[in-house]
């Protein structure tokens, strides 16, 4: 039963870690059960190592997983990894460029081998950090999204939906990165506000001597491109314009002057150039009006030969030269400070660039539908629920899903083109032939699938979809999904659209939003700033349990996590608080001769009565109606997904109820060396039941304690995972109780103040008088050996009102008077005095400033506030040194 003196995480939390998984205590059986809790793990990328987000997310989920586990749910937490397509990617392509390397020049298959000895590498730390901060997953049903099983399913989805003409291909503008060479969809590009021009530009008009349009354009560089000019037919100013046409500056080529609801007379001159290759409105006025499409930028950010004399040189440099050259020819009638919206990847930071591609693309709308009926039907519910208006929001605006992309990681879209013939064949296996001609020569698509479309399908292509498993069968619909914000429309709806198209079912019951995890000062952490927290560091620091427990009391819903060096600490100590309750605990039964104890059935524990008063002792009854009510909060508060509240009534309970107060008052009856102490069961059946109640939060700690409480003949599970999770019981709530250790706790308390405000020895004993003419009297009475123990006061019992005394306290069920000896009260007066002496000065000094017109009007709000909140301060402290004296 001897465990070590100093409280040690390192020492025992990786033993744990492993034996979990070695025991099999986190395997869910694909069998029938009363209650199925199914959970699947929103799959980290392989592109590095987990950070703290990572840890409160799956805090957040193992805390809720252990709960139902210990509740007696068949309960399932799949875990696995996305292969991150053009993430992967680029960290890949950029650990070769290191090297020297150009990742072109390799060829795709010697790439695609390079990116699987990454994965290999980075997957595995992923899954090993995660075994080792305590993640409860069911490692025997692991999943990759670029395995085999997910593979067959992304290709049986793709084939499905193209056949209901749900997918589709065709050249449209897309968002195209100049860095990652490929389409990115609309939700990959990054908005910022920035300041920018625009710039008036005149073309001279053809037939109308000395008649020029002049075009308003925040882009001058595309003008190049340009296939037309465009007035609104409503906007009288260009009446005679229409029907002609203008002159290309810089290119010299004749382009029509088109009437169209495109030119908004309002903005700029209300004349608009239109250049259908480099702008998406303009390439739907473009396909209205049969306009050609020149594109002038290419796909590496650099002009194209069709930008003539400008071809070859970056799109910036491609504007100052257009600028400059406009310039001399006077052909720039004004420029004006414009704000700009301009978009960037979000993977590589480069500019956007809108660009005319062929690409493939889902239609979303008829899948959205179903996708918006099972929210607003409260089929699936958000927590916290605002998240819903923000999902509506999007989903009633949703556009056509872009999901090629021109990379080599990834899925590849399972579309041959026929050589010869040019059919696109789509189908489940590689064919052989085209279906049309007949011929051979096919060559499949070169795009690979976005990887949100593999994401999409996750929840049930994890559990063996196409095929009808038992694990899909058992575990589908899953029950929670617990995940960030920034990947709502990524992921979460699009799981939602897939579920439903392909299941006929939601993929989750319920989806709890949890928010960021920042630092001290609130800010969002990031490399740039040096703020990052990496998990494994401050958990080697402070202890796993320690981290976890610090992230969930921040963790309340609707709220991002502050994160301090401080609250890490606290949560530290707050493990070694138990860890040194559970050694005292240990040693008194060593000492005194008594075996770990255990109850056959803990749920059915009573309180065993003292052998002499045949009698449950106070504190007894008192502990077990307080772990009843910790229960009942802490069950209630992890339903909920209130994981703070959780926390917070866990160490409320354990550090305030259990070790400061219960331990204190059983000390005053442990016995050494006489054999069993009476109760002494109700003190080990206690502390269990509460080490069970803590374990979700903290598994490391209460496993390392449980098992060694364990006894050979004890009828339990292996594990405290496994073990019954205390359910709130009505027969053990003792209103009584609680009120006579309350009384007791407030007597304490409060002769402990007085001392200290008196600057009195804790060591001195001192005496005193209780007064009271109700209940609390005798209560105190019979609880003086243990106030004098605990407050090292002596004190006696009066029914008479109590006089006026230097060191008194009051309630409304008694007044306390603590009796100073002369010499001492002496002393406290002369320091009282000297202290409201200096307390007068600093209110005159304080009043002073304040009254000065000339000091306020110059002073910053916030130093005057400051001063007024010092004053009231200051004022507080002299009110009770008067009535102290």
């Amino acid at each position: 039963m001897q465990i070590d003196k100093v409280y040690e995480p390192q020492r025992f939390e990786p033993h744990w870690a492993q034996w979990w998984i070695d025991a099999g205590v986190f395997r869910a059986p694909a069998r029938d059960a009363a209650r199925v809790f199914s959970l699947v793990i929103p799959p980290p990328n392989v592109t590095g190592s987990l950070h703290i987000g990572h840890m409160l997310e799956h805090t957040e989920i193992d805390m809720t997983v252990r709960w139902h586990r210990m509740r007696g749910d068949n309960t399932l937490w799949l875990p696995g990894t996305d292969h991150a397509g053009i993430a992967t990617q680029m960290v890949v392509s950029r650990k070769l460029a290191e090297d020297g390397i150009n990742y072109r020049e390799l060829g795709r298959e010697e790439f695609e081998r390079r990116v699987w000895q990454w994965k290999a590498q980075y997957g595995d730390t992923i899954k090993r950090q995660m075994i080792r901060l305590g993640a409860s997953c069911d490692w025997s049903r692991e999943r990759f999204t670029l395995d085999a099983g997910l593979s067959r399913a992304v290709r049986e989805a793709f084939v499905r939906l193209y056949e209901k003409g749900l997918i589709y291909r065709g050249e449209y503008m897309v968002n195209w990165c100049p860095d990652c060479h490929t389409a990115v969809s609309d939700l990959e590009v990054a908005h910022s506000d920035v300041a920018g021009h625009l710039w008036h530009i005149r073309y001279p008009v053809n037939g109308l001597a000395d008649r020029f349009v002049t075009v308003a354009t925040t882009r001058p560089e595309t003008m190049l491109g340009d296939t037309a000019v465009a007035v609104n037919p409503k906007d009288q100013r260009y009446l005679d314009l229409h029907g002609r046409t203008a002159r290309l500056p810089l290119m010299d080529r004749d382009i029509p002057v088109i009437v169209d609801e495109l030119a908004d007379p309002e903005f700029g001159t209300g004349v608009v150039k239109v250049t259908p290759a480099h702008d998406p409105n303009d390439f739907e006025a473009g396909r209205r009006h049969n306009l050609p499409k020149i594109q002038v930028i290419g796909d590496t950010g650099r002009m194209t030969a069709e930008a003539g004399p400008y071809a070859g040189i970056d799109r910036v440099e491609a504007r100052h030269r257009v600028l400059a050259d406009l310039e001399k020819l006077g052909l720039i009638a004004k420029i004006e400070d414009y704000p700009l919206s301009i978009g960037k990847c979000q993977r590589c930071k480069a500019v956007v660039e809108p660009l005319i591609s062929t690409q493939w693309f889902v239609s979303t709308k008829p899948l959205a539908a179903k996708a918006i009926e099972v929210v607003e039907d409260g089929r699936i519910a958000f927590v916290p629920p605002n998240w819903s208006k923000t999902y509506f929001e999007w989903m009633y605006n949703i556009r056509d899903w872009c999901i090629s992309r021109q990379l080599w990681w990834g899925h590849r879209i399972p579309a041959w083109h026929c050589r010869e013939c040019r059919e696109i064949v789509v189908a489940r296996e590689t064919p052989t032939q085209c279906p049309r001609c007949g011929s051979g020569r096919l060559e499949q698509d070169t795009d690979v699938l976005d990887t949100w479309f593999s994401s999409g399908l996750w929840p049930f292509s994890t559990l063996g979809w196409p095929d009808q498993t038992e694990d899909l069968a058992a575990f589908y619909p899953t029950s929670l999904l617990i995940t960030g914000f920034d990947i709502l429309f990524f992921w979460v709806a699009r799981m939602i659209m897939m579920g439903m198209e392909f299941m006929g079912d939601v993929p989750f019951r319920q989806v709890y939003i949890h928010g960021l995890v920042r630092d001290a000062e609130r800010q969002k952490m990031s490399k740039t700033r040096g703020n990052v927290v990496d998990p494994l560091v401050v958990t080697e620091k402070y202890g796993t349990d320690a981290v976890r427990m610090a992230l969930l009391q921040g963790a309340a819903p609707g709220t991002d996590i502050v994160l301090t060096e401080e609250r890490m600490e606290s949560s530290r100590a707050f493990a070694n608080k138990i860890w040194n309750a559970a050694r005292f605990l240990f040693l008194k039964m060593e000492t005194s001769g008594v075996e770990p104890w255990m109850a056959e059935s803990l749920e059915e524990f009573q309180p065993e009565a003292d052998a002499v008063t045949l009698a449950v002792r106070i504190e007894d009854r008192w502990i077990f109606s307080r772990l009843n009510s910790c229960a009942e909060q802490v069950n209630r508060a992890i339903e909920q997904h209130r994981y703070h509240e959780a926390a917070q009534v866990l160490w409320h309970f354990f550090w305030h109820e259990f070790c400061d107060w219960y331990l204190e008052l059983k000390k005053l009856r442990f016995q050494e060396g006489t054999g069993l102490t009476p109760g002494w069961g109700n003190t080990l059946a206690a502390f269990e039941t509460a080490l069970r109640l803590l374990h979700p939060a903290m598994p490391f700690l209460t496993e390392e304690l449980w098992q060694r409480l364990r006894t050979d003949g004890a009828k339990r599970p292996v594990s405290i995972a496994l073990a019954a999770y205390p359910q709130y019981r009505r027969e053990l709530t003792d209103h009584e109780a609680e009120h006579e250790i309350d009384l007791l706790q407030e007597i304490v308390t409060m002769a402990r103040t007085l001392r200290t405000e008196a600057r009195l020895d804790p060591k001195q004993q001192l005496e005193g008088a209780l007064y009271s003419r109700d209940g609390a009297l005798e209560i105190a009475q019979r609880h003086a050996e243990a106030i004098q123990k605990l407050a090292n006061v002596k004190l006696e019992f009066k029914t008479e009102v109590a006089p006026k005394a230097a060191a008194m306290g009051s309630t409304a069920l008694f007044d306390l008077v603590l009796h100073v000896p002369k010499a001492q009260e002496d002393a406290q007066r002369k320091r009282l005095e000297k202290e409201r002496e200096q307390l007068a000065k600093n209110i005159a000094n304080s009043r002073r400033q304040l009254a000065d017109e000339t000091f306020l009007s110059k002073a910053p709000p916030r130093v005057v506030e400051s001063i007024r909140q010092k004053l009231a301060d200051y004022e507080a402290q002299l009110q009770k040194i008067d009535g102290a004296l």
